[in-house]
């Protein structure tokens, strides 16, 4: 329990709060607009196992291949991999459990959420890779974390329409938005290792409207969502104030004060992601 408690501390488990309300809300449309009802009891569970379990292997595999990286760098050379809390061979066997956990719940929902498990893992495990690389490895790792709700869409429905494209587009800018305005932290230190990223290329000011313009980009494909699927005007709200919350975390930073980075990232991000899944539940059952 020890050592389980430092594996949920390492990969921040808590961040799951990022991801999971949106796989939420891929699950609530495709279901409801697709099959005309909510998703059963039973989809909700194995939904909510193949997140946990798909996130908790990325974010293991993440610190396992940047090991070397975290020691090097002064921010992250605590992590527990470098500071010897826990072995690779530990991580290892988590990152098995979790591969496990996310295969078998897939496998008890239907067949094609089975066949683009091999498309989930790839990106699962490619993202970690692409700052060795690419400055493009925010958009990589947005193009991950929205398989979330593509993922919630097709656990729920059995098909892949082309309206959760739409939310897939959102979900992926959104998080290549803020993980920009999480990378400046390091924007000194990738660039004299070798790493790759917008603030390193680009530097911190250009970066930021870089992410400021993401977020543009997932606004507008959040109300575009409003428009090609029967959500009313609570949907549009939801947007409206996630939209908000979005100028809100960009005035939180600047290139010249950096210091509320970890609010405009966490708190503002959770923040927006209960705001539409809260939104769009109100929608349906309101306006059913």
């Amino acid at each position: 329990m020890k050592k389980l408690k430092v594996i949920l501390e390492m990969i921040k488990f808590e961040h799951t709060i990022f991801a999971l309300p949106f796989a939420f809300l891929g699950a609530l449309l495709g279901s409801y607009y697709v099959l005309g009802h909510f998703p059963s009891v039973m989809d909700w569970v194995w939904i909510t196992l193949a997140m946990i379990g798909a996130r908790s292997a990325a974010m293991s595999l993440n610190r396992v291949i940047d090991a070397s990286i975290d020691k090097a760098n002064p921010r992250t050379k605590e992590r527990a991999i470098p500071a010897g809390l826990i072995s690779k061979v530990e991580t290892w066997i988590f990152i098995a459990v979790s591969f496990f956990v996310l295969f078998f719940a897939a496998f008890q929902l239907n067949m094609l959420a089975v066949y683009l498990l091999p498309l989930a893992v790839f990106f699962l495990v490619f993202y970690s890779y692409t700052k060795r690389f690419t400055w493009l490895c925010h958009v990589i790792l947005g193009i991950t974390i929205a398989l979330a709700p593509l993922g919630g869409w097709v656990a729920a429905t059995g098909v892949l329409s082309w309206e959760a494209i739409v939310l897939f587009t959102a979900v992926a800018f959104w998080t290549a938005g803020f993980d920009i305005i999480y990378a400046t932290q390091d924007a000194d230190y990738d660039r004299d290792a070798g790493l790759h990223s917008i603030p390193s290329r680009f530097g911190i000011a250009k970066a930021l409207l870089f992410s400021r313009s993401f977020h543009m980009v997932s606004f507008t494909a959040l109300l575009l969502l409003a428009l090609v699927t029967p959500l009313s005007w609570i949907f549009i709200a939801g947007a409206l104030a996630a939209g908000g919350v979005m100028i809100y975390e960009h005035s939180l930073v600047s290139a010249d004060d950096l210091s509320n980075v970890n609010k405009a990232f966490f708190t503002m991000n959770g923040i927006i992601s209960l705001l539409m899944l809260v939104f769009t539940i109100g929608d349906l059952l309101i306006l059913a």
